[in-house]
């Protein structure tokens, strides 16, 4: 969708702008594909506009469907204090904003996401479990996305309360492109650290996947736990595949976007939304879970 045709179609009188930095992710795009099922039900009109990792141009663009006078502007994957001025702006004309997967801040109308410090917690205890409670794991990480920060604030709290954990090496991962990025510094890390590295800790599924399928192709014959968060299909796949990746903690995705509608639907009708802050429920996914009996 070009900028003009957002600008074009934003006279319409249900005309809903979407906006992310990340429609590569899986879990983002599952979000925004959702949400336009959705919203198609109720007879909106869906401009999606992805700015591939650049948040300048994300800026920007708010301005834009905010200065055509959409209905409402859904922010997906963002931390909407990184572009306060702009939601700001949005909120002084009236405009409703929605933040999924993200969180609330000023200017918002509602934040809808999982609690994402639980999801850290989560991973942390299941990855510790599977070590024994000690070992040295290599930790992937993204602060930029405030719900991917939170799951790194839970593993700090883990670790303090486990100090048979070490971190051993860590990688800020670049976005777009998480699963290369990953895979090459995990190459890196395999050279440095070799057999010592016992688990991999990733905050998200494609950083988890690229560290895999470097431990696959430069460290074949060592034994690792790595998971990750979200339930990405091709997590999920490799775990029934009885790989070295064990774990993965499944967001209700849908259930995001399903309860966006419903809250953005109320709100074009007058109403308020149910609460601010609204956050629906996670699940793990390993090989328990998934019927799946591994050889020893």
């Amino acid at each position: 969708m070009t900028l003009a045709s957002v600008v074009a179609n934003a006279a319409h009188a249900e005309d809903i702008a979407v906006l992310t930095p990340y429609i590569s992710s899986v879990a983002t795009n599952e979000i925004v594909e959702t949400f336009k099922k959705d919203a198609a039900g109720k007879g909106w009109n869906v401009n999606v506009v992805d700015t591939r990792g650049d948040l300048q141009q994300l800026a920007s663009r708010v301005e834009d469907v905010t200065n055509a006078g959409v209905k409402a502007i859904v922010l997906v994957s963002v931390d909407p204090k990184q572009i306060g001025d702009q939601v700001a702006a949005a909120a002084a004309k009236k405009i409703p904003v929605f933040a999924l997967d993200g969180a609330l801040a000023p200017g918002v109308t509602a934040s809808i996401a999982t609690d994402n410090f639980a999801l850290g917690t989560i991973l942390s205890d299941k990855l510790f479990k599977q070590l024994g409670g000690k070992g040295n794991i290599v930790k992937f990480y993204y602060s930029a996305h405030p719900g991917v920060h939170q799951r790194e604030l839970a593993l700090d709290k883990a670790l303090a309360a486990n100090p048979g954990i070490k971190v051993i090496a860590e990688h800020y991962v670049k976005v777009p492109g998480p699963i290369d990025d990953s895979r090459l510094a995990m190459e890196t890390f395999i050279r440095q650290h070799g057999t010592e590295i016992d688990g991999v800790w990733a905050a998200w599924d494609e950083p988890a996947i690229g560290a895999l399928l470097a431990q696959q192709s430069d460290a074949p014959d060592s034994k690792m736990v790595i998971a990750g968060i979200d339930g990405n299909p091709q997590a999920v796949d490799l775990i029934k595949q009885c790989t070295d990746l064990i774990a993965t903690v499944r967001q209700d995705f849908p259930g995001i976007a399903h309860s966006a509608v419903t809250e953005i639907a109320n709100v074009l009708e007058g109403k308020p939304v149910s609460k601010q802050e609204i956050q629906v429920e996670a699940k793990v996914v390993d090989r328990a879970s998934l019927g799946v009996t591994c050889p020893q």
